[in-house]
C-alpha cells in the first residue's frame, strides 16, 4: 500500500511536465527554502461561485504563497436569484463575489456576459482574448468543456479558443464542479492538497450567501474534495486536467 501511494505522489509531481512552460507541480512543489518568484495565476469561471467551488482551494494556496490570483468571472449571475431582476441579481452576486475573492486573497474581474444567456462567437472572443493577455497569466485555471452546464461550455471554449490564439503561452488547466450531475466523464492528470486550505476555501463559498451554500457543497463537493485526497493519499485534493499543446492530455506526454 505504501508504495502504491508513493508512486501516486511522483505520479502528481511529473504528469504535467510537459512543453517547458511553468507547471502546477512546479509551482506547488518548491523547496521552503526558495526565494518565491511571484507568478501571476488567472482563474476563468462561468458565475460567481464556480471558480470558488471548483478550485478554490488551490488558488487560496498559491495565493498564501505569494503568488498574485486572479479571478475573472464571465457572467455576474443574472439568472441566478428567483424573484429577483438580472440588475438586482447581478448587484448582490457581484458583492458576494468580491466577498469571496477578498477571503481567497483574488483580485475579481467582471467580464460582462449574461447568466443563462452566454455567447461564443468572435467578438467575444477577442473581449476575452484581450482580458487574458492583459493580466499576462503565467498559468490559467478553467471549467472542462463537457459539463451539462451550457454557460461553463461557453467559459471553457473562449479560454480554449484564447489560449490557442495567444499561441499557447500558457499552461491551462480544467477545474471541475459537481462531477457526476455537471462535469462528466472526468478523468484527472494533476491534484493538488487542499487540507490546510480547506476551510478558507469553504468560507469563500460561503460568501455566495443567495446560491445555497450548503447546496453546492451537497451537490458532491464535500464528497469530490474527500475522494480526490483519498486518491492522493492526503485529507482533501482537488483535481485538474492538463491541456496539453496536443490536445486534451491524460498525463501521457
Amino acid at each position: 500500500m505504501e508504495t502504491s501511494s508513493n508512486s501516486r505522489r511522483n505520479f502528481v509531481k511529473t504528469t504535467a511536465a510537459g512543453l517547458g512552460l511553468l507547471t502546477l507541480p512546479q509551482l506547488l512543489h518548491a523547496q521552503p527554502n526558495e526565494p518565491v518568484t511571484k507568478k501571476k495565476i488567472v482563474c476563468f469561471g462561468g458565475h460567481p461561485d464556480d471558480p470558488e467551488s471548483g478550485c478554490g482551494g488551490t488558488l487560496a494556496r498559491l495565493a498564501n504563497s505569494g503568488h498574485e490570483v486572479t479571478i475573472i468571472y464571465l457572467t455576474t449571475g443574472e439568472a441566478g436569484i428567483e424573484g429577483k431582476s438580472h440588475n438586482e441579481a447581478a448587484a448582490i452576486r457581484k458583492q458576494e463575489a468580491i466577498n469571496a475573492c477578498v477571503v481567497l486573497k483574488a483580485k475579481p474581474v467582471f467580464a460582462g456576459q449574461i447568466d443563462g444567456a452566454t455567447i461564443m462567437d468572435n467578438d467575444w472572443l477577442a473581449k476575452v482574448q484581450k482580458l487574458i493577455a492583459d493580466e499576462k497569466p503565467d498559468l490559467v485555471f478553467t471549467h472542462w468543456p463537457v459539463d451539462s452546464h451550457k454557460d461553463h461550455q461557453i467559459a471553457s471554449l473562449l479560454m480554449i479558443q484564447t489560449w490557442v490564439r495567444l499561441s499557447k503561452k500558457f499552461p491551462l488547466y480544467f477545474f471541475e464542479v459537481c462531477t457526476g450531475e455537471q462535469t462528466m466523464i472526468f478523468r484527472p492528470t494533476d491534484y493538488v492538497d487542499i487540507s490546510e486550505t480547506q476551510e478558507q476555501k469553504r468560507k469563500s463559498v460561503y460568501c455566495h450567501l443567495s446560491q445555497d451554500p450548503p447546496g453546492i457543497y451537497g451537490c458532491g463537493h464535500a464528497a469530490m474534495e474527500d475522494f480526490r485526497g483519498r486518491e492522493l493519499g492526503v485529507k482533501a485534493a482537488e483535481a485538474f486536467v492538463y491541456m496539453t499543446g496536443k490536445g486534451m492530455g491524460w498525463g501521457m506526454d
